[in-house]
């Protein structure tokens, strides 16, 4: 398996593996430096596409209901993109560029070739994560179908139950 192939989501309990992507702005962001509370991880496809924008607009506007997790969108357009992507949406949470897919791999979301008829490569699948302080998995959901949306509900329970 090449390191762009697509591993095997980490299951629950389980260390979540550590990365530095760039946000919007060019900064860098590192896991490890954001646990101080819970992280929540939300890999999607494209910006601009309709069911992303839906996406990270339905988790923007019930931003105060994930219980002050860190809150990152992942993708793997550029920072540039993802910038104009953002100020578009007003969004008010960070957006990471995984340019080489390479973040995308290590979650087991991404497409392997096998995005659209065209075979698009580098692309993330639809996921969401929740990582604890610990830096385990305590929510793990990878979608094949970039039309669904995540379980936002789970993800708000696994968060409540991680704060008790």
């Amino acid at each position: 398996m090449t390191d762009l192939e697509s591993h095997t989501p980490p299951a629950k309990g389980n260390p979540a593996p550590d990365f530095e992507l760039f946000t919007h702005d060019t900064e860098p962001w590192h896991l490890s430096e954001h646990l101080d509370r819970p992280a929540v991880l939300l890999f999607f496809p494209g910006a601009f596409t309709s069911v992303c924008t839906t996406e990270l607009n339905t988790v923007n506007d019930d931003l105060d209901a994930f219980d002050n997790a860190h809150v990152v969108g992942i993708s793997t357009d550029s920072p540039f993109v993802l910038a104009e992507f953002r100020s578009v949406n007003q969004l008010e949470f960070p957006l990471l560029s995984d340019h080489d897919a390479s973040v995308c791999a290590q979650y087991g979301a991404k497409y392997d070739g096998n995005f659209t008829p065209m075979n698009l490569d580098r692309v993330a699948k639809r996921a969401a994560f929740v990582v604890d302080q610990d830096r385990r998995v305590q929510y793990a959901e990878v979608l094949e179908n970039a039309g669904k949306q995540p379980d936002f509900g789970a993800v708000k329970e696994v968060l409540q139950q991680i704060r008790k």
